[in-house]
């Protein structure tokens, strides 16, 4: 069997590691907001060309945080993808503002900066990009519009751990940059975990204390914040993967090379581009029999996801907001795509053995 994913094989090599971060960790005494988080913080803002980074306990709690330190005006209109994951709208919702949903390029499933500017209301103020499957969004098309209309600028980048943009790290381009540690990302952590990334040193400051009940010194309380604070040990473990994240990046990107140029034209297969430095924690295909594609694949023992069968707009949880309003595109991509093997794990004959039997389909 090909697994989709298989969580324990892919952090077995970083087990013994692991175990002895778990014994410096107990032997510290210290569990929050200690040296690992600090740490870690230091070196993931390095590494994607940043000065601050802010640990906290997951990546909706990144957006949210991200979206409370501006201050904004309750109700205050936020630009955000169609067909983005749930927890992009939830972060909007959490902060008390209201999300516009704006239809990707059918390409390359990001928010597509033409349809950007149409949505642009007097009460917009800011946008959310998502940087989706492991590519980077046009950001030169976002950023000529945020200036335009002076719109903050805030990245979910929680599945593009080491993507690029024209030499450029995903997160390093707007106000902010939120990521997502969960288990199955390129650097995944082995629980929920997630950090805001920044150049400035203000927001930094005010993300700092949001994740800490709005507090920088213990018991003085300047805003209303919540909890939600990187672990130490989850800081350490991602610490030890970060060090391989590259590593992670390139397998993948050799898998997918295979599955793009091997599969046949039956199957929409992700577009690249010399701009863009795509990771792949997700390689997408559509196909108009999608479901019977995927059944057909698990016949033949290969396992598959699908990310998302149901669009957002389409959610019990978000019905009463967007009623009646259509999003073709986005019904379209949440309708056909399947996502295929491609995790550290495996390996090129691995899929090239997808490639075979998905060519007979």
């Amino acid at each position: 069997m090909i697994e989709y994913e298989n969580l324990y094989e892919l952090n077995k090599r970083f087990a013994e590691e692991y175990r002895c971060k778990v014994g410096e960790v107990l032997n510290s005494g210290q569990f929050i907001l200690g040296k690992q988080v600090k740490e870690f913080e230091d070196s993931f803002a390095a590494y994607c060309g940043s000065q601050f980074c802010i640990g906290v306990g997951n990546g909706l709690d990144a957006l949210t945080i991200a979206l409370k330190s501006f201050s904004f005006e309750y109700g205050a209109e936020v630009l955000v993808p169609s067909n983005t994951y749930i927890a992009t709208i939830l972060a909007i919702l959490n902060a008390n503002l209201t999300p516009v949903l704006v239809e990707p390029d059918i390409l390359t499933y990001t928010i597509d900066p033409l349809r950007l500017e149409e949505a642009v209301t007097k009460k917009t103020v800011a946008v959310v990009v998502v940087h989706l499957y492991g590519k980077c969004c046009d950001m030169d098309g976002v950023l000529k519009i945020a200036s335009k209309f002076k719109l903050k600028v805030i990245e979910d980048c929680a599945q593009a751990h080491g993507a690029k943009f024209r030499n450029k790290m995903a997160g390093s381009f707007g106000d902010f940059g939120a990521f997502s540690f969960y288990p199955t990302k390129n650097l995944g952590a082995l629980g929920d975990a997630g950090c805001l990334i920044t150049n400035d040193e203000s927001l930094n400051a005010m993300s700092g204390m949001l994740r800490n009940y709005g507090s920088s010194r213990k018991y003085y309380n300047e805003v209303a914040g919540i909890n939600s604070r990187l672990d130490e040990l989850q800081a350490a473990f991602l610490s030890i993967k970060l060090k391989s994240l590259n590593s992670i990046n390139e397998h993948k990107r050799k898998l997918a090379s295979i599955y793009t140029n091997e599969l046949k034209q039956d199957f929409i297969k992700p577009v690249t581009d010399e701009d863009f430095y795509d990771v792949y924690h997700i390689y997408i295909i559509r196909h108009p029999k999608r479901d019977q594609l995927r059944e057909y694949l698990l016949r033949h023992e290969i396992g598959t996801e699908i990310h998302y069968p149901i669009p957002p707009h389409q959610q019990k949880a978000l019905s009463k907001m967007f009623g009646k309003e259509r999003f073709p595109l986005s019904e379209e991509i949440h309708a056909t795509t399947l996502s295929l093997p491609i995790s550290f794990i495996h390996s090129e004959s691995d899929v090239r053995k997808v490639v075979e039997v998905m060519n007979k389909f």
